[in-house]
């Protein structure tokens, strides 16, 4: 089959962004990363999306399934559904600093993409994915559920969306930590173009819940690089203030305040135990996707 042999091609944001339907975004961005994993090094990790694990002392010996036992000669036992199913939340960030791109897909495209293509997976898997689209307020939330028509229900409301308002991270973070009454999963995607201590006491507020939490950062790559060759003038895409200058003047200043931010941002998660994971918009999204399968391999 042709597109097996192209799966890159399939994580690709370029590709992926001229297929018009969101749906079959997700499912060629998760086909895609499922068949590359197969092919790489974290095989292993696929064996997690089974419904079976591989039998370790102290388990019941009951619970071994006998005839999988004769075509692998190895022991697994069958999981529970309360052992299988994860709650998740996803949690995008619609604010209008996620409009900005530098070239074919903007931060807020990538982001809804990798979010679909989340709950494609966690969905497919029977784990239960609740959904949030936040900017200076909480626009859209959905309770965690694993039905397929959940999944048609975030499609179609990600689908309608588009950036809007400023951004107040922290009153949006913390009343959906309110809402959260049993623990779980918790992604988290925006730009984060905020100030990091409000944003992160927000965060620790699902773990102080008890919840796990991973923060995808996405950014472009000139929010990176500020590799802007002319005077230009640079327009605030939340306050609309508008700014005259040549970026050449200032791109080393610049890249030290970004890079410092990034560094804290980072440094904060880790001593909060949160997982940080920093995605530019011209990479593939394995790298998020994988970070995901790693962190829902720790909560079993």
């Amino acid at each position: 089959m042709k597109f097996r042999q192209d799966y890159r091609e399939l994580l690709s944001p370029d590709f992926i962004s001229k297929i018009n339907s969101l749906d079959l975004k997700a499912r060629l961005v998760v086909e895609g990363f499922m068949i590359g994993l197969h092919r790489s090094p974290y095989h292993g990790f696929s064996v997690e999306f089974s419904e079976y694990k591989q039998y370790i002392p102290g388990d019941e010996i009951s619970k071994i399934d006998w005839k999988v036992f004769a075509k692998t000669d190895k022991y697994f036992v069958k999981r529970f559904e309360e052992e299988t199913n994860l709650k998740a939340y996803i949690l995008l960030d619609c604010s209008n600093s996620m409009s900005y791109t530098s070239g074919h897909i903007s931060k807020y495209q990538y982001g809804m993409i990798l979010a679909a293509a989340f709950s494609y997976m966690m969905i497919d898997q029977n784990d239960a994915v609740g959904f949030v689209l936040y900017s200076n307020e909480i626009n859209r939330y959905l309770t965690p559920r694993a039905s397929k028509s959940n999944l048609l229900e975030i499609l179609k409301m990600l689908s309608g969306s588009s950036p809007n308002s400023s951004t107040n991270s922290a009153k949006c973070l913390n009343a959906v930590a309110e809402k959260i009454k049993k623990r779980g999963l918790v992604i988290i995607i925006s730009d984060f173009l905020d100030d990091i201590q409000s944003l992160i006491s927000a965060v620790k507020h699902f773990r102080y819940k008890k919840n796990e939490v991973v923060l995808f950062q996405i950014l472009d790559r000139q929010e990176l690089d500020f590799n802007f060759g002319r005077d230009l003038i640079f327009k605030d895409l939340e306050t609309t203030e508008e700014l005259l200058t040549q970026p050449y003047h200032i791109q080393s200043s610049y890249k030290e305040l970004m890079n410092n931010f990034i560094k804290q941002l980072s440094e904060q998660c880790g001593n909060n135990r949160i997982d940080y994971n920093l995605i530019t918009t011209d990479q593939t999204y394995d790298k998020a996707l994988l970070a995901y399968l790693k962190k829902r391999k720790t909560l079993f």
